[in-house]
């Protein structure tokens, strides 16, 4: 077996067009199938700092943590790369928390993060606050995460139409982030991949000024990663830069070839089911 996971890459990130600097931050490793992003908030320039160190952190654990259990290479279940992704996020969290609280000018910083680690032929997500991640597959413009906002919870109770969500004056406070207590609940979720999937890493600055049908427009455009990137900041800052804007773009361009064992596994497990079919 020769074929393996082939992914590309492409980020970018932007002030905007109304703040002064950018809070936030970005971060990827194309030959570890790893994209991470954070959106950080306090003052003066902590909100940079938090999310500075959720990627440095939440990246330099999860890679450690893999290398340190030989999954780089092998093949772990999906619980175990759960698991591995929530360790990274409590140790960028145990950091950020602990400097907050050495540094009185970095009081009350905090930071969302959204990670995806591509691992074949499976893509695990984690993330926490509303920064989020979203499969673009055959036309299909898909978010795969939940925000943890008081906006969402309206939606959920039925008070907001998510029609109108983009413009409710309260979209912006998030109820989960990392670096303000000292325990976080992440969400983790785990998404077959199917080649020719783009998925889309973002900050609110990106999905406060475009629908969901304006982005899924810009990512059907037959361009290169980096010329879409641009594009979608572009649209956001033409549409008012009310924010930080930040995108990572992976699309899957072949999956790895499957272990006969797995491969073995999985022709037996359709075989039983098609038994239990006929009877």
């Amino acid at each position: 077996m020769t074929q393996h996971l082939a992914l590309r890459f492409a980020a970018r990130t932007d002030t905007g067009k109304v703040r002064a600097h950018n809070e936030d931050a970005i971060d990827w490793n194309p030959h570890g199938g790893l994209a991470v992003l954070a959106d950080g908030m306090g003052g003066y320039n902590a909100g940079e700092i938090a999310s500075s160190m959720a990627t440095a952190v939440f990246k330099s654990t999860l890679e450690a943590r893999l290398q340190e259990r030989g999954w780089l290479r092998s093949a772990p279940n999906n619980r175990q790369l759960e698991h591995l992704l929530v360790e990274a996020a409590e140790a960028a969290n145990e950091q950020i928390l602990a400097a907050s609280l050495s540094q009185p000018e970095l009081s009350g910083m905090g930071t969302t993060l959204v990670a995806a680690l591509f691992h074949p032929n499976r893509l695990v997500l984690a993330h926490i606050g509303d920064s989020r991640a979203y499969r673009f597959r055959q036309g299909r413009l898909t978010q795969l995460t939940r925000d943890h906002s008081q906006l969402q919870e309206q939606i959920d109770a039925g008070l907001v139409s998510p029609e109108w969500a983009r413009f409710a004056p309260n979209k912006n406070l998030i109820t989960r982030a990392l670096g303000v207590g000292e325990a976080i609940e992440v969400d983790t979720g785990v998404h077959a991949l199917e080649r020719g999937d783009l998925y889309l890493l973002c900050s609110d600055g990106l999905t406060d000024m475009l629908s969901t049908e304006q982005i899924a427009e810009l990512l059907n455009q037959e361009s290169d990663l980096d010329s879409t990137c641009v594009d979608l900041v572009n649209a956001a800052n033409y549409n008012g830069g009310r924010d930080n804007i930040s995108v990572i773009l992976v699309r899957v361009e072949a999956l790895a070839a499957l272990p006969i064992p797995r491969l073995r596994e999985r022709v037996m497990t359709w075989l039983k089911s098609c038994m239990r079919a006929s009877h």
